[in-house]
């Protein structure tokens, strides 16, 4: 990569980072806070899910805030607001429908993140570096999932919430400072070829109407699925179910390091493969298929342990395969609308949150109908990757359709 790609790289991704980070304190610091103010399980699933509804809806929003504001100015914005949300929390905590509320408000203007980040990718970054590209956002997003979950139960609640709030602050410091819009040509020059658009005016009815994009967004959900599970979760079954305490729920950042390597390294094999024989495709799926059905067969394996060690091994390898979508479906927006890829990403990331808002109020449900089992949890978890992935190999595309 070019110096001036790396360093759009890597603050895109110190902006996941902290994305990730922020997200991932609420479920550590719920058994703290219900146990503080008396909230029940229902309570806790309905503050887990006021997140991804905020989320949903600010999706297609940033894309197109982005193409028209440009994306530094609306990735700005976002560290900023949902950076004073996070650190104002224990301000809001108080007032359980206060608290509801700025749940919602941080899925905005997290929401707001990462299309902007796609906008930027979409101009600054030349066509065979996009897997590394994304497997370097999306590790430094598991790299934020790792620090908040290694920190976070050494912490009191409040101070969670507090130290990785004020993180955002200095990260808009350096942005403003630091970051330079820049559009590349070629390997030697400072500017890149927009690839041609194939009609003259996009429809919003062409982002729905192609099997292509239809199988990312699958894909997406079913990646989203199993991620939510795990981070919203598997802390609280740990913890309540194999008996792990507060400070040991620390080791719950190992998953996340190995996540972290796995998605960096995904990213640079994707682009060795494609620079070598491999078509783009192939790779996409190859990617995707690992990155799905791995997930899935290590979570019907997890329910069936007892084992702390073990427990813990599954999951880290479920991660490490998760990591693979990166450079598979994730990427793939890119492929098939480069002109248009924040906004395809954006619709593709709203479908993808869909399980975040109802995971938390279905999975209380179904432990407590069920008596205290997670068999049917992680078992419609595992179907709905298997389900996924057969529909991106199946119907997936690497041409630009859009």
């Amino acid at each position: 990569m070019l110096i001036s790609t790396s360093k759009t790289v890597a603050l895109c991704s110190f902006s996941n980072l902290i994305n990730a980070a922020d997200r991932a304190i609420m479920p550590l610091a719920v058994l703290q806070m219900g146990s503080e103010f008396k909230w029940d399980m229902h309570a806790q699933g309905w503050l887990l899910s006021a997140f991804p509804i905020g989320y949903l809806s600010s999706q297609i929003i940033g894309a197109k805030f982005s193409k028209k504001f440009g994306g530094k100015n609306v990735l700005t914005f976002a560290v900023l607001f949902w950076s004073m949300l996070t650190f104002l929390t224990p301000l809001f905590a108080y007032s359980y429908s206060t608290l509801i509320t700025s749940r919602i408000l941080l899925g905005i203007a997290e929401g707001l993140g990462l299309p902007a980040v796609v906008q930027i990718f979409s101009t600054c970054v030349l066509a065979d570096e996009r897997s590394r590209a994304f497997g370097y956002l999306v590790a430094f997003g598991s790299i934020g999932q790792t620090l908040a979950a290694f920190i976070c139960p050494h912490l009191s609640w409040r101070w969670m919430f507090l130290l990785f709030g004020s993180s955002g602050f200095i990260w808009v410091f350096v942005w403003i400072f630091s970051f330079k819009e820049i559009r590349i040509i070629t390997e030697d020059d400072d500017f890149i070829i927009i690839p041609p658009k194939l009609t003259t005016r996009t429809r919003w009815y062409d982002y729905f109407k192609h099997s292509q994009l239809w199988s990312i967004y699958l894909a997406h959900f079913s990646m989203s699925w199993t991620s939510n599970i795990i981070t919203n979760w598997v802390p609280f079954y740990l913890a309540k179910y194999l008996g792990v305490s507060a400070t040991a729920l620390s080791f719950t950042a190992v998953p996340y390091v190995i996540n972290s390597f796995a998605g960096i390294l995904a990213g640079h094999l994707a682009d060795s493969l494609i620079m070598g024989n491999w078509t783009v495709l192939s790779v996409r799926r190859l990617m995707t298929t690992l990155g799905l059905v791995v997930p899935g067969l290590c979570l019907i394996l997890f329910i069936s342990l007892d084992n702390l060690v073990l427990a813990f091994t599954v999951i880290s390898i479920c991660m490490a395969f998760l990591a693979c979508n990166s450079c598979g479906h994730l990427a793939n927006h890119l492929d098939v609308a480069p002109n248009s890829s924040a906004i395809t990403f954006g619709i593709s990331n709203t479908i993808a949150t869909v399980p975040g808002i109802f995971i938390g109020p279905l999975t209380a449900e179904l432990v407590v109908k069920s008596g205290g089992r997670w068999l049917p949890v992680f078992m419609i978890a595992a179907l709905v990757n298997f389900v996924g992935s057969i529909i991106y190999y199946s119907h997936s595309g690497s041409s630009q359709i859009i």
